[in-house]
């Protein structure tokens, strides 16, 4: 009787090798406090990216550099007119970013590739780790900017006359870093179409490290509505005007913040609503608000929720009270995202081969992910960092957890790309 051949067990990341890479790119721009300030399309963000693209040609990939400075490394497959499988990240940070946010996801990807050539692991379809441009959009505007070209959702003519506040154009910060590269940045005007596409990363947040559990499988991404509140009412001296004759801004600004609050708690498990900046007019100690403008962050895993916190929001404004006035103008919207089933179902079943827990689990955040699942199937790996603490120096993650998720990547774009 013939059985057929079991076949070899999947290699483990190198967790060492990982956990060093991530220290080595953490030195180019590291802060005192032990995290990265590394700007986008700064000569520090250039350091990072060459350091990067040596390592990845030391792993025998080709490099291609789009127009918007998006870098792609290639591992050539069996099969070369296959759509690539992909992984991928960022490597920019914020002012006081941390060693782990986006810089995972690249350096996993790499590790991956790693990998497969120390174990003669050929692939079917090519595969490829992409360094998306300004992820985090603290020098440049739009977020994301590199991936949301890369999917069409805004033209790649904005995004390189964007200005930082210094006045330098993304167009002049590529070409000064030697990042302008001249092949199609978005799929409808070319750029290669992925066949999938992972992205690993630290959660964010508390979730997973509080549950115990090390990997989380992403099912998607949050919907975003963020607006400008404006409420306007008197300002008046503080002495002599009653308490009941006043048309105070900041008062009613401060019932609506804490309706923010009401809605987001109406829409759990996954509503959020967050006030994160208000300004109040005149801003003098005896004089009454005659002006306050405020933010508002909404979140929901679907579109009819945002709605009805829209909807909700508007209300209140609505209804501030005689003598007020509030206008809520919107000025971003995300629409939620939903990743690929089939994706998910590989990232649970690598964390059930390799034996740690896993839980399904929603990103709150925005990701790259979210503008490539526009135009590929994809899905997010997510693995615990300390505290739920992201954007802080003093963001930190386990080496046993990131070699966890890399492991799990792994396994997800061997089965997606197959062996040849």
């Amino acid at each position: 009787m013939q059985t057929r051949p079991t076949p070899d067990p999947l290699p483990g990341i190198d967790s060492r090798r990982l956990w060093q890479s991530l220290l080595d790119m953490a030195q180019l721009g590291a802060t005192p406090r032990g995290g990265v300030c590394r700007l986008a399309l700064t000569d520090l963000d250039r350091q990072a990216r060459d350091l990067f693209v040596r390592w990845a040609r030391e792993a025998g990939c080709a490099i291609r550099i789009d127009a918007i400075g998006n870098v792609f490394a290639r591992r050539a497959g069996a099969q070369a007119d296959l759509p690539a499988v992909a992984t991928g990240s960022h490597l920019d940070t914020q002012p006081t970013g941390g060693k782990f946010d986006g810089n995972y996801g690249v350096l996993a990807g790499l590790e991956v590739l790693r990998t497969l050539n120390d174990h003669g692991i050929r692939t079917r379809a090519p595969l490829e780790v992409c360094v998306w441009t300004n992820e985090e959009g603290s020098r440049f505007v739009p977020v994301m900017m590199g991936s949301g070209v890369h999917a069409g959702a805004f033209p790649l003519e904005h995004a390189l006359a964007a200005a930082d506040g210094q006045g330098m154009t993304v167009r002049d910060a590529l070409a000064a870093i030697g990042y302008a590269g001249d092949t199609p940045a978005a799929v409808t005007d070319g750029a290669p179409r992925l066949g999938a596409y992972f992205e690993a990363h630290i959660e964010q947040g508390p979730v997973l490290e509080a549950a115990g559990i090390t990997i989380g499988a992403v099912t998607g991404a949050l919907g975003q509505r963020w607006y400008d509140v404006v409420v306007t009412g008197q300002e008046a001296h503080a002495g002599p005007t009653p308490m009941g004759l006043r048309r105070d801004a900041l008062l009613a600004a401060a019932g609506l913040v804490q309706r923010v609050r009401e809605i987001a708690l109406a829409e759990q498990p996954h509503g959020r609503g967050t006030v994160g900046s208000l300004q109040v007019h005149p801003n003098s100690r005896n004089v009454i608000p005659g002006r306050v403008v405020f933010s508002v962050d909404l979140r929901h895993p679907d579109d009819a929720g945002l709605a009805r916190m829209d909807g909700a929001l508007r209300e209140a404004c609505a209804a501030v009270g005689p003598g007020l006035e509030a206008q809520a103008q919107q000025v971003v919207y995300f629409p939620p995202a939903h990743f690929d089933s089939a994706l998910v179902d590989a990232v649970r079943a690598g964390a059930e081969r390799r034996g740690h827990g896993c839980m399904d689990i929603v990103s709150g955040a925005g990701h790259d992910a979210v503008y490539v699942a526009r135009t590929a199937p994809t899905a997010m790996i997510f693995v615990p960092c300390k505290d739920g603490i992201s954007h802080n120096e003093i963001e930190d993650a386990r080496p046993e957890h990131l070699a966890a998720g890399a492991d799990v990547l792994l396994d997800a774009m061997l089965e997606a790309a197959g062996r040849a």
